[in-house]
């Protein structure tokens, strides 16, 4: 078994191909990696080759993500990871994990972030949940908001051209305060968000885009899909958000009362939603649209001092950290935090962890309380826990509304 970064556009589809086997669908085709090509490199996908044939692949993307204080750090995007069911539990995913994850710090970045399609593998590889996400599906006959919340500006539908041009404004407003985020160039525009194959609908309509204006200014955007359905009453489509963001509150309050309201729907269906999500608060009644959470974006410290040192505190007090991390062995050992540098240190430790914990609380998505009571933790100074919290504590939940 040869495990090597792919050479060739063939041999990235044959990689890919073995996560694409699992959904039910035929190996990417030249069309598929024309785009995907727009925003990834083939020799950031690493494979492995059984007798010449790809049967497993690991790919990443080269993002910049938003840390808490703003900064935008270079990141490894995991993505189209899998193996074949022909040549699974044979530890290629480990080599795979291994091989990426030693390009990815060779490239000097410091973070890897990834969605989980099975969310017991990746902690084993150093990777933390670091934060949550929630879904909505807000049935229109309750879909009031609360008393005294007022709508502005207009929407309008728009075409991908319009789209391309005032919807990054408004991303850009949310992303540089919300840890998680990505940085997104216009290729991923045009190639990724606002590109519509028909094979990619799966069932949906085409994707629809608004914009809302306010005196001439786009503030906030939606795209989705209708899956459209009638029953023997009338319509019972469902609308399908892929993304809305609003600049202010009053433009997200304006934009999710335009979705609520589209004639001829039945139910809003809101996945990959952050966990302090306006609608909690808008909605008269909250309860009918089944809140429900789910895991959001792992996270994984691929250089520990360098990662530490890229993000801003709410307190210059120091904190020693015992890391362990038996997969990337550079990040083992002490490190102390203060006035926002991180450094190796012989000082006594105050609080021992995993680096994949590191990653969870990083983002500021969970806080070294929860890992403790969790029992993922030792406090090895009374203490440490309230006092790193103090130091890590963030005023932005982290998300990232788009899996990658």
């Amino acid at each position: 078994m040869e495990i090597r970064t792919c050479r060739t556009p063939d041999e990235l589809r044959d990689a890919a191909g073995a996560l694409v086997h699992y959904f039910g669908r035929d190996k990417p085709d030249e069309e598929w990696s024309e785009r995907w090509l727009n925003n990834f490199e083939v020799g950031r996908m690493h494979a492995a080759f059984d007798d010449g044939a790809a049967v497993a692949g690991a790919g990443a993307f080269s993002f910049r993500m938003t840390v808490p204080g703003g900064a935008s750090v270079p990141t490894a995007g995991v993505t189209v990871v899998g193996a074949l069911p022909t040549h699974r539990r044979r530890g290629i995913l480990r080599s795979m994990m291994r091989a990426q994850l030693d390009d990815v710090h060779e490239r000097g970045e410091p973070l890897a972030a990834l969605f989980a399609s099975e969310e017991t593998i990746y902690g084993r590889y150093g990777y933390g949940l670091a934060s949550l996400n929630v879904q909505f599906d807000v049935d229109k006959a309750h879909s009031a908001f609360r008393p005294g919340v007022e709508t502005i500006g207009c929407v309008r539908l728009v075409d991908a051209a319009a789209a391309a041009t005032r919807m990054p404004g408004v991303y850009d407003a949310v992303r540089t305060v919300t840890p998680g985020m990505l940085e997104r160039p216009p290729s991923w525009w045009e190639h990724r968000l606002l590109a519509d194959p028909v094979a990619f609908r799966f069932g949906g309509g085409p994707k629809h885009l608004a914009v809302l204006d306010v005196d001439g200014d786009p503030r906030a955007y939606a795209i989705y899909r209708l899956y459209v359905s009638f029953g023997d009453l009338g319509p019972e489509t469902t609308l399908r958000t892929i993304e809305v963001l609003g600049a202010d509150p009053s433009a997200t309050a304006s934009i999710w009362r335009f979705l609520l309201d589209v004639d001829w729907t039945r139910t809003v269906s809101a996945r990959l939603q952050p966990v302090d999500h306006p609608l909690l608060l808008l909605l008269a009644r909250l309860h009918f649209a089944r809140p429900t959470l789910s895991d959001g974006l792992w996270v994984r410290l691929v250089d520990v001092p360098v990662a530490l040192s890229a993000r801003t505190y709410a307190d210059d007090r120091p904190v020693v950290f015992e890391v362990r991390d038996e997969f990337c062995p550079w990040n083992e050992g002490r490190w102390k935090l203060e006035g926002g540098e991180a450094s190796r240190t012989d000082d006594a430790a105050d609080i021992a962890l995993d680096v994949a914990e590191l990653g969870a609380v990083y983002l500021g998505g969970f806080t070294f309380r929860d890992l403790q009571r969790a029992g993922r933790l030792e406090e090895l100074r009374d203490g440490a826990v309230y006092g790193a919290d103090g130091i890590f504590r963030t005023d932005s939940v982290p998300w990232c509304p788009e899996i990658f």
